[in-house]
């Protein structure tokens, strides 16, 4: 298998590669509602772009508000999962975040990601609460 390459990329240049992944498995395999999937707050965002072999593979996004960074929409295609595709989309996204000046991220993740979340050093805020009918926390993170 070749290996995977991880990209900033703008909504307006990759917006049909991104969709393609997050229809995947926030639609499709989670059965998120369409309207609520599409929030109207991707054209304002920064994304990563996960391919492999020219094919879109995994997305996130990252929107500054301030001093601070929210990370979302983060989606592996389920057979490149546990692959370190995530690993290398937050890593790029974390980075992004503090070259625009954030001190501290915020994300809200699905109790099955928390895990993951919690190896780079986010910590879960709050009691659990359900985001499209799917138990999520949120979680911060401090930048150096």
């Amino acid at each position: 298998m070749s290996a995977f390459a991880v990209h900033l990329v703008s909504w307006e240049t990759a917006a049909a590669a991104l969709a393609a992944v997050r229809r995947a498995v926030f639609i499709e395999e989670q059965g998120v509602p369409e309207a609520l999937e599409w929030d109207g707050k991707d054209a304002a965002a920064l994304h990563v772009l996960a391919t492999l072999e020219g094919e879109p593979i995994g997305t996130g996004r990252l929107i500054i508000h301030g001093s601070l960074a929210h990370v979302g929409r983060m989606a592996v295609r389920k057979p490149w999962r546990r692959r370190g595709v995530g690993t290398a989309m937050l890593l790029r996204l974390l980075q992004a975040a503090r070259t625009q000046g954030a001190r501290g991220v915020f994300l809200n993740a699905q109790i099955s990601a928390l895990a993951f979340y919690e190896r780079f050093g986010f910590r879960r805020e709050g009691e659990a609460f359900l985001d499209a009918g799917i138990p999520h926390y949120r979680m911060t993170l401090r930048l150096p």
